[in-house]
């Protein structure tokens, strides 16, 4: 009884639309044009991308060691910036210095030792052509001279490996940066490679990231790539390609170039990479497409400046363009803002300021995070009261 009852509800609600059909039609005649932002569809050569993690890293990133045994007498605090030979801590050489007094006393010794003996063998030279000094004194003297030369030599070289040491008792940093870690405490006792602090180069910056080995063929030293971070898109040049995977991972290791504090080091971002060849492909803009609840489509403007519908469906993007296969030709104006509001077969107006068109933030992305707009067709009927 119940669909016997809801038949004629049905037949009766059909009437009425197909009724209203020419004033239906004639009421979108009235309205005005809708202001739209339009584009061209074009041939374009673009590339499928994948992306990665990745993570800022510097490229100067160090543990200070120790370089002399001793008590350590000074570390600077962590975050100061230093520059480049600036000492950053500094290690007890009171037991260096005293080895430099007596090196140096040693040397003293050993030029005293070795003028006497140079007095001494001109003069014996001198008395050995009068016959008056036997050549064996004479061959001994030369002897001794020698070795004393040589002494003085050794000497010197101690004296200069004790001043070598007492200067690094100054731990100096051996590159512009900022103390990021104590790895020792003032007053501890240091053995040589003891690790002191660590310094990083926030000005000298990179970007890791790993990908598949099968994707490496399309990547190049110095090609540009997108990273991506907090809505922001910077480009950034290839550095290397580390092609070496392993049996667990198979992946291959990619460092990007970055310009000084242009992110914190260790901050995670994203790396578009290209995981495909260039392919011209016909191509929109992302803010062309608008999702239906029957699909992807696009508003193409016709001759009489009126918006036609086209479905497309969608293929490898790249920055703003995004591949699309449909009723669509080269030159074709299709719609990039204002299309969310429009119907088919309705009357637009083309507005060339980007700044005075309607307004409307969707827009295709890589995300897809968007609801889907219902069709017209699918709205609620709103004429049956006429």
């Amino acid at each position: 009884m119940k669909l016997k009852q809801l038949i004629p509800a049905v037949v009766s609600a059909s009437i009425l639309l197909l009724c209203n059909a020419p004033a239906l039609a004639q009421e979108q005649e009235q309205q005005p044009p809708s202001l739209v932002k339009v584009s061209s569809v074009e041939f374009r050569s673009l590339v499928a991308t994948a992306v990665m993690p990745g993570t800022v890293v510097s490229r100067e990133d160090a543990r200070i060691s120790a370089e002399v045994s001793g008590r350590l007498l000074m570390v600077v605090d962590i975050g100061t910036r230093v520059e480049q030979g600036e000492a950053v801590a500094q290690i007890d050489d009171v037991r260096l210095q005293l080895r430099q007094r007596e090196l140096l006393a040693q040397v003293e010794r050993e030029k005293a030792r070795l003028a006497f003996l140079r007095a001494e063998q001109e003069r014996l030279s001198k008395l050995a052509k009068k016959n008056l000094a036997s050549s064996t004194q004479y061959e001994q003297v030369i002897s001794d001279r020698l070795v004393a030369e040589s002494d003085l030599v050794v000497a010197n070289v101690r004296l200069e490996q004790v001043r070598d040491e007492l200067a690094r008792s100054s731990v100096n940093a051996p590159f512009p940066g900022i103390v990021v870690a104590h790895l020792s405490n003032v007053g501890e006792h240091l053995a040589v490679g003891t690790e002191v602090l660590r310094l990083v180069n926030v000005d000298n910056l990179e970007v890791v990231t790993r990908a598949p080995l099968e994707y490496m063929e399309f990547s190049n030293k110095g090609h540009q790539l997108e990273i991506i971070s907090d809505g922001q898109v910077l480009q950034a040049p290839i550095r290397t390609l580390v092609a070496v995977g392993s049996e667990r991972t198979h992946v291959y290791e990619m460092r990007l170039d970055l310009p000084a504090n242009a992110y914190p080091v260790g901050k995670a971002l994203r790396v578009r990479i290209p995981v495909a060849s260039r392919a011209e492909v016909l191509a929109v803009p992302r803010d062309a497409l608008v999702l239906r609840s029957k699909g992807t489509a696009v508003f193409v403007i016709d001759a009489d400046s009126k918006a036609r519908q086209v479905m497309v469906e969608t293929g490898i993007s790249e920055q703003e363009w995004i591949e699309v296969r449909g009723d669509l030709e080269p030159g074709d104006k299709v719609v990039v803002r204002g299309a969310e509001r429009l119907r088919p077969e309705q009357k637009v107006a083309i507005q060339e300021d980007a700044a005075d068109a309607v307004d409307s933030s969707a827009s295709y992305t890589d995300s897809l995070e968007f609801d889907l707009i219902t069709e017209p067709e699918d709205e609620p009927d709103s004429y049956d009261s006429q």
